[in-house]
């Protein structure tokens, strides 16, 4: 099998080639370093890559499959690691020189699961530091470049290295985080499927922390059954993340293509499609035509909540960003990325009051949605990014500049983070310029399976199999 095949393969794909006995995890394993190595030096997706680790996982993994055990379907199938997640003897780097020599003792809980799937850790891919940022620009470790543009477009954060490396077929999954759109957007701007978990869905022990009340995990994959195949394997209680007690798993996958028939699909009004690029809200609206099309209910909905979650976004995440880093921000601000340490001093300065108060807002959002605008509705439908990806010069020209467009590309995805809700980003069209349109299908807090659903139906439904020609960079 040639290695074009196999780089546009998605884990479904590759998982029946491994348990059928055509492909062995060496093999592929094998042809995804070989792509790393040829596209990684113009994209810079990985920021540390594992080679013999890799290899030698791959070949327990064949081994497994000699002796006749029975595999799930994750088994052999190698992916990125964000590198905010600790990997047992890896540097957990945040994406900052600070914590260079950070070497992780043992595995997160999320890790630790992928790797007991029988998963294979190519490397780690670059972060945001301290996944502080929606564009991806790191001015520490080096931006990846969004494989969509010869020209260095912004590949979305902080999961950036991620969604490149999915994007560019260096890698078929990657781990991202999201606690203002940190999976979503990258998904968005690169052309990938992007869930956003519910806090308490999936452990973050062992992931190094933004925001205690929104960080989230979640994978960045090809397609949305690759997304809850990972999704699945993650679930579960953990004693070290009280977030997930009581919180049992739930299994996805029965009713992943039962369809969207009868679903009841809403347009919000406020916010999400405010300053929109014609391009992207013609792509929306014409995918929520191929849900009705599909028998689902389509309507506009009044959703209020969000835009009073736009005026509580930042008094929550940068106040608990500013405790994780107090003493960093004393003594190693000289050392951070000169967007991210400024920044964190000036949030340094909100007060107390006006950090409660976000929290009380937050919560009371929350229950007035789910008793009032979401109390009819299964999903919604929103463009991820209300804009597809510039070049990298144009939003990091000033930090004026970079403040401002960071709002803008955060907007409709920081406003769940607040809300509780779940998402999924999905690819819905090209712009003009030939850059990846994401289309957000947001489901209420633990509504994943609904949520999985409705863009397993819309995938299926659509033109998924577009790729980006990377002739530029090979």
């Amino acid at each position: 099998m040639s290695d074009t095949a196999l780089h546009d393969l998605t884990i479904v794909e590759l998982g029946q080639l491994i348990r059928s006995g055509e492909l062995s995890p060496v093999t592929l394993t094998e042809q995804l370093l070989a792509r790393i190595e040829a596209l990684n030096g113009p994209l810079h997706a990985f920021n540390l890559i594992v080679a013999d680790r890799a290899m030698a996982e791959a070949e327990a993994a064949e081994r497994q499959l000699q002796s006749g055990q029975q595999v799930g379907p994750l088994h052999g199938i190698p992916y990125g690691v964000k590198d905010i997640f600790d990997v047992g003897g890896l540097p957990t780097t945040a994406g900052s020189r600070t914590l260079g020599e950070n070497i992780a003792d043992k595995d997160c809980t999320a890790t630790r699961q992928l790797r007991e799937a029988g998963m294979i850790v190519l490397g780690k891919t670059i972060t945001v530091e301290f996944a502080r940022g929606i564009a991806g620009i790191n001015n520490i470790q080096g931006t990846p470049h969004n494989p969509w543009h010869e020209t260095h477009h912004i590949p979305g954060g902080s999961s950036a290295g991620s969604a490149v490396a999915v994007a560019s077929g260096m890698a078929p999954m990657a781990l991202g985080s999201d606690t203002g759109g940190s999976v979503r957007a990258p998904a968005g701007l690169c052309g990938t499927v992007g869930l956003k978990t519910t806090v308490g869905r999936i452990s973050r022990h062992g992931v190094f922390p933004l925001s205690w009340t929104l960080d989230s995990v979640g994978p960045l994959t090809r397609s949305v059954e690759d997304a809850a195949l990972v999704y699945q394997a993650m679930l579960g209680e953990d004693l070290n993340d009280d977030s997930t007690i009581g919180i049992g798993p739930h299994d996805v996958l029965p009713n992943l293509k039962r369809g969207v028939k009868g679903l009841r699909v809403g347009i919000p009004q406020e916010v999400f499609f405010d300053n929109a690029d014609p391009e992207v809200e013609k792509a929306v609206r014409a995918a929520a035509s191929v849900f009705s099309e599909l028998g689902a209910h389509v309507e506009n909905i009044s959703y209020p909540e969000a835009q009073t979650a736009q005026q509580v976004r930042g008094a929550i995440s940068s106040v608990e960003a500013c405790v994780i880093h107090a003493d960093r921000l004393k003594t190693q601000v000289d050392d951070m990325d000169p967007v991210v340490g400024p920044r964190m001093l000036q949030e340094r300065e909100r007060l107390a009051t006006d950090y409660a108060g976000g929290l009380r807002d937050m919560h009371a959002l929350r229950r007035s949605q789910l008793a009032g605008s979401l109390r009819d509705i299964d999903i919604m439908l929103a463009p991820t990014t209300t804009r597809p990806a510039i070049p990298v010069a144009e939003f990091a020209e000033t930090m004026e500049t970079y403040v401002a467009l960071s709002k803008i590309y955060s907007d409709n995805t920081a406003t769940g983070n607040v809300l509780g809700l779940c998402g999924l980003s999905v690819p819905c069209g090209l712009s003009s310029g030939g850059l990846p349109i994401g289309l957000m299908i947001y489901g209420k807090p633990f509504a994943e399976e609904t949520v999985l659903r409705a863009g397993y139906a819309f995938e299926q439904a659509t033109d998924r199999n577009r790729a980006p020609d990377l002739g530029w960079a090979l």
